[in-house]
């Protein structure tokens, strides 16, 4: 059994709930997945229904839609939430000698993006098309590169200060943060009409596997507590 290095937290959950949740978050992921792939239509219904009705509210509401447009670009995108990933890894290097939790930190991320542009070009799903469009986006819809990243790097900040013992109070401010920054970069990109529904749920769904499959492979390299 790899020996974990001096510096290594103490908290070693057990495996068990950390399957259970990946296996939780798999299921509705590979399922979402296969219905947009094959273009189900109920679902691609439901999409273009909400869609439709959140650009009349979009182009009615210009205040509202250039406030979404300026979190989505720059408090809530990728590139911020990336950066925000850097410097918790800088974190750990320079704080705690946690080479190695930086570099799971570091590789999740990179892992998480690859997983997102790889189910991007393998699905080619189209983005909502308007004759008068609140904004733009490139690549592929499927899934939703903001929701996913934001997903992601949040979800594994909050995880870390739990793991380092961070106080309950800011514990539970970071997951409030966190839990508004996700759900509403989501909502910014429905709203903007960039993304259908189920992008960005799948870009949550992926996000939550990506985070459970990795605090699983922390969880089973440090091995369970008390061995």
């Amino acid at each position: 059994m790899h020996t974990p290095p001096v510096d290594a937290p103490p908290h070693r959950p057990s495996t068990t709930r950390t399957t259970r949740v990946a296996a939780a978050f798999a299921a509705p992921s590979v399922l979402l997945l296969v219905l947009v792939a094959l273009s189900w239509g109920p679902l691609m219904s439901l999409d273009e229904s909400i869609a439709n009705t959140t650009h009349r509210w979009a182009v009615g509401e210009p205040g509202i839609t250039h406030a979404f447009r300026v979190l989505t670009d720059w408090v809530w995108d990728p590139v911020t939430m990336r950066l925000l990933a850097a410097a918790a890894a800088i974190w750990l290097m320079w704080r705690h000698r946690e080479w190695w939790l930086a570099l799971w930190l570091a590789v999740t991320c990179a892992v998480g993006t690859a997983m997102q542009q790889g189910l991007k070009a393998a699905v080619g799903r189209e983005r909502p098309a308007w004759p008068d469009p609140v904004d733009s986006a490139h690549y592929a819809a499927y899934p939703s590169g903001h929701a996913m990243t934001a997903t992601v790097v949040l979800g594994l900040l909050v995880w870390l200060l739990h793991l380092y013992g961070a106080g309950r109070v800011l514990v539970r401010t970071a997951l409030a943060v966190a839990t508004v920054s996700v759900v509403g970069v989501g909502l910014t990109r429905i709203w903007l009409g960039v993304h259908w529904v189920s992008d960005v749920l799948g870009g949550w769904l992926l996000g939550g596997l990506t985070i459970a499959l990795a605090v699983l492979t922390y969880e089973k390299w440090y091995g369970p507590k008390g061995t």
